[in-house]
């Protein structure tokens, strides 16, 4: 579990933090197997017998008091008793995690039979659109493939295409077999079968280590839905099958429906597999995609307002039952037209899932990701809970969960693997703050309660019988950190213990969830407004303002670039990235809408780090293919031309670029050797990340550098801004600078 803060020294009270202009919260990654500093937790057991305070229900830590009969809570205070079992337990303090760690997990008694607890086999399904292309089809084919070796040998698969029908596949026969059900054509009506009529649960979920080969033949008989099978359908009734024939809605909540009558029995965690090719334009969840069009080139309609919500709460709706069903979806949208995904991310993101945009099928990394995503370990069932000492007390939360309807600060994750990460923002409880003169020092405990599936140990496939393999036991854990964090005297030990990276996350947070509410537009003030102030409390807190006569004269220059404080320079540049990125770019400069929501997405849930790359990449220059010459540069074309490196290595998160001068040597060898330095951090970071990065080779001069040259932002055009129309990142900080002054007259 890693947990940064954006300052390390708490602020004194609400006046203190006010003064500062930062926010105040933190990000939590918490199935990452290690802390912040690559320490791990301390492993236990028996995580039911832990001690809870009685007051605030936080848990035994390393910071309570303790002595023979009770201890007193570090969060809130309060005083406990201990009973006789954890009194002797604790009378030999080395062996019991929590009074070595502050960072805990513990195996936690599951509820039921030790036969249900075996039974606990995991289930996928792939969803597949055959409203499409061949392209597309040998695509997910090839995406399931991989996917299938990825699958573990107790897991179970099922295989449903929709179209204007949803199809069940049987695969567990010599010969595939498909069993379909007509969608009906309006967006009121259900179907007419329900799926356990027309296919058993359990005929239509095959053992994949039994059934791997009938199942790729399944998928070799995958075939676009042809304008006769529509016209067919037609003839039986169904005329408006020939305006579309995409019933994505109606499919996934029959499937939902047909998965959740066996939640809990069959299986503890069922991932769906979306695989979409269009918009869904049949049956249930309909969307309407004129919306994304000629009437936006007029600027009577903000198009940045309103392509940002959902058309309909169809999807939001349906996310609460895959959440009830137990089922985790993985949406993948391989189109490079408008689909709604505004609408359409709910499934994702509410369920825990993942959602991913391909503009083509040429270049796409569906394949690698898929693997990908599967080869890691996950949890799931997960409960994240986070409490504060008394002063203070989590306000706003951000990222991919589904809150808790009773209970506040409470947030369900349905999936959750080792690369989600969630924030939080702070609150102070009332206007006294944190002591000056107590010892007492402000306490954050997180809790993470989740579910592994455990694989059979200590087995080989042959050793294994029939009727063993494939029994994997569910195991419930939990874990907790709890940390301790100062306080800043002044407003000077606030800044220097800034973390810009966490800043940057919550910035991020808060400003898609205004470009949401209010606009892009909206926003990009929000951003703008927040960098002005910020500069203008800092300036004032350093005394750089002179004053004379008692006014503030601004014949003094204005530190813009935090000169004082090396923890905020990386800011401005941060921020003036974060205004050129597609996320809050305008409609009218070609963002596509469906592109933006990605963005929102992919950005919503990576760690600081991660996000800091995908909002300024990092830049590097090698000497040669061995040599690095200098690890960052700044993303301008000075920068590259005052280095005089041949090769530049430049890293986006989702795009990874190596790019050789125009006057590099011809001798250098291109492209760089597989054994070479720069190969070797090409590599490390493609098994670091999350999603699979394309990666791509130039050599200036010859090959077209446009991709290259436009990461390239600091002398770009900032227009759109809607407050400058100006030239590169030293023109924005002369708007700065200017806004400052007036902010401060």
């Amino acid at each position: 579990m890693a947990v940064r803060a954006t300052v390390s020294r708490f602020p004194i009270d609400a006046d203190a933090q006010e003064a500062s202009g930062l926010p105040w919260g933190l990000t939590v990654t918490p199935f990452a197997a290690k802390d912040e500093n690559e320490v791990g937790p301390a492993y236990g057991s028996n995580g039911h017998l832990l001690p809870r305070c009685e007051n605030c229900y936080a848990y035994f830590n390393t910071y309570c008091e303790l002595d023979q009969w009770a201890w007193n809570c570090s969060l809130c205070g309060t005083l406990n008793g201990l009973p006789s079992d954890a009194v002797a337990r604790y009378s030999n303090p080395q062996s019991i995690p929590e009074m070595t760690s502050s960072f805990i997990d513990l195996e936690m008694p599951l509820d039921g039979s030790e036969e249900e607890m075996t039974q606990a086999r995991p289930v996928y399904v792939a969803a597949i659109d055959i409203s499409s292309s061949e392209e597309f089809l040998e695509l997910t084919k090839s995406a399931l493939l991989a996917a299938l070796e990825a699958l573990s040998p107790g897991a179970l698969f099922g295989l449903v295409t929709f179209s204007h029908k949803i199809g069940l596949y049987d695969v567990q026969g010599p010969i595939p077999v498909v069993k379909n059900v007509f969608i009906p054509p309006d967006g009121e009506s259900s179907l007419s079968l329900e799926l356990e009529d027309v296919m058993p649960l359990l005929q239509f979920l095959a053992p994949v280590e039994t059934c791997k080969d009938r199942i790729a033949a399944a998928l070799e008989t995958l075939r676009p839905i042809t304008s006769w099978e529509r016209s067919a359908g037609a003839a039986q009734g169904m005329d408006s099958v020939l305006m579309g024939g995409r019933g994505f809605g109606t499919a996934m909540e029959a499937l939902f429906n047909y998965l959740g009558s066996e939640f809990g029995n069959t299986f503890a965690l069922a991932r769906v597999f979306a695989f979409l090719s269009g918009p869904p334009d049949y049956g249930r969840g309909q969307l309407d995609t004129s919306r994304y069009g000629e009437q936006y080139a007029s600027k009577r309609v903000d198009a940045d307002r309103a392509l940002l919500p959902e058309q309909t709460p169809f999807y939001k709706d349906l996310a609460t039952i895959a959440v009830q069903s137990g089922v985790c979806v993985d949406l993948f949208a391989v189109t490079n037209e408008y689909t709604d995904l505004a609408s359409l991310k709910f499934l994702s993101i509410e369920s825990g899932g993942s959602l991913f945009l391909y503009s083509s099928t040429d270049d796409s990394t569906l394949p690698q990701d898929m693997f990908r995503m599967l080869n890691r370990p996950y949890a799931f069932n997960c409960v994240l809970r986070l409490r504060t000492s008394t002063e203070f007390k989590p306000g706003n939360s951000f990222g991919h969960f589904f809150p808790d309807p009773q209970y506040e600060n409470l947030q369900h994750i349905i999936c959750c693997d080792s690369y989600a990460t969630y924030a939080y923002d702070f609150d102070f409880a009332d206007n006294s703050g944190f002591s000056r003169h107590s010892g007492e020092q402000p306490v954050v405990q997180i809790a993470f309660q989740y579910t592994v599936v455990v694989p059979p140990e200590g087995l080989s496939n042959s050793e294994m019988s029939s009727s063993s393999r494939g029994k994997h036991t569910l195991q419930r854990r939990l874990r907790i950190r709890t940390m301790q964090f100062g306080t800043a005297h002044n407003i000077n030990e606030i800044y220097d213990s800034v973390d810009h990276e966490v800043v940057l996350s919550l910035l991020v947070h808060k400003v898609i969830l205004a470009s949401l509410e209010d606009g892009v537009r909206e926003g990009r003030a929000l951003l703008h407004d927040w960098l002005v102030i910020l500069t203008a409390q800092y300036n004032d807190a350093f005394n750089l303002v002179q004053y004379k006569n008692g006014n503030k004269s601004m014949s003094s220059q204005i530190d813009i670039t935090f000169s004082q404080c090396p923890q905020l320079e990386p800011l401005p540049r941060l921020v003036f990235a974060l205004l050129r990125n597609p996320l809050l770019r305008f409609h009218e400069e070609g963002v596509h809408p469906d592109y933006r929501i990605y963005l929102q997405c992919l950005f919503s849930v990576l760690d600081p780090s991660s996000l800091h790359c995908g909002i300024y990449p990092a830049l590097m220059s090698y000497s040669t293919p061995d040599t690095l010459a200098y690890p960052r540069h700044s993303l301008s074309r000075a920068a590259l031309i005052t280095s005089g490196s041949p090769i530049f290595f430049l890293d986006a998160y989702t795009t990874l670029i190596v790019f050789y001068s125009s006057t590099a040597d011809p001798s250098i060898p291109f492209p760089p050797p597989q054994d070479c330095l720069l190969r070797q951090t090409i590599n490390k970071v493609k098994q670091e990340r999350s999603i699979t990065p394309k990666l791509m080779f130039i050599r200036g001069g010859r090959d077209d550098a446009t991709v290259f040259e436009n990461y390239l932002i600091e002398e770009q055009d900032v227009d759109g801004i809607g407050f400058a129309s100006a030239m590169g990142f030293v023109s924005f900080l002369d708007d700065i600078s200017q806004r400052v002054t007036e902010y401060m007259k």
